[in-house]
């Protein structure tokens, strides 16, 4: 048993402490506004106690407005607290676009976006026992292609070389749960079957005997930035390391094990 400390409760984050409370664990974590059992991300006198007692501390908070607001805040803090472990929920976006080719733990940090790429390396410079977690796609109940399809806003867009990796946010919480016993370090927790997304709108289709959208451009679906800059990179994500260090395999090697595990 131990407690944990965790830094933003948002979906990936929410689901691990519900694994381990679970197990008889006491998790507390921050959110904005301090809502339900939670601690307002403001109340230093809250956290800094939290820290003081917990002996596994995890952030789940990306960086804004080009910094990392839990560094910026309790970094100093972290970096001297009395706990064993330390984590952070990072991004394969880290890797930046590599034109479909496999990356491991080893490949350059080069993401479009300096401020992932900061913090990523700030945590794993902060102290010596941190584990910094990049992760693909998230997918899982609530947050699957399947809600995508049933809401209508499921798309196929026509780029035929583009290939995504993915990981279900079980497979998350039992990444970071095999840490806890594993070497501190960088892993890449993904699923092993990297695919287009085209194909999970098929397969999830299939599953709900709903019509395929139409097959379009980018231009032609008329998607956020923040979807097209999905559709800006390219990569297939090796999760050997996290295999072979921590002992991990995902639950669901691949989309199909988990959109049949329900939504």
């Amino acid at each position: 048993m131990g407690q944990m400390l965790i830094f933003g409760l948002g979906y990936a984050a929410g689901h691990l402490a519900d694994r381990l409370r679970a197990r008889g664990w006491d998790v507390v974590g921050t959110t904005q506004d301090g809502r339900g059992d939670s601690i307002a991300f403001a109340n230093e006198g809250a956290v800094l106690a939290a820290l003081r007692s917990a002996s596994h501390i995890l952030s789940s908070v990306p960086p804004a407005d080009g910094a990392d607001p839990v560094l910026a805040r309790y970094g100093d803090a972290i970096a001297v607290a009395p706990a064993a472990w330390v984590g952070y929920l990072s991004s394969t976006g880290v890797y930046g676009d590599v034109r479909g080719a496999w990356v491991d733990e080893s490949a350059p940090v080069k993401g479009r976006r300096p401020d992932r790429n900061a913090a990523d390396a700030a945590w794993e410079a902060l102290r010596s026992d941190v584990s910094v977690f990049r992760l693909p796609g998230i997918y899982g109940p609530g947050r699957s292609i399947l809600d995508r399809i049933t809401e209508g806003r499921a798309h196929r867009i026509a780029l035929p070389d583009q290939v995504f990796s993915r990981v279900h946010v079980d497979d998350i919480a039992g990444g970071v749960i095999a840490s806890f016993r594993g070497p501190p370090g960088i892993y890449n927790l993904a699923d092993d079957e990297p695919c287009h997304q085209n194909r999970l709108v098929e397969w999830g289709c299939a599953m709900l005997g709903a019509p395929l959208p139409p097959l379009q451009s980018l231009e032609e679906a008329g998607l956020s930035p923040a979807a097209r800059a999905f559709y800006a990179e390219n990569r297939r994500v090796a999760n050997g390391k996290a295999k072979r260090l921590l002992g991990w395999a995902p639950r669901y090697p691949s989309f199909r094990e988990g959109l049949a595990a329900g939504r």
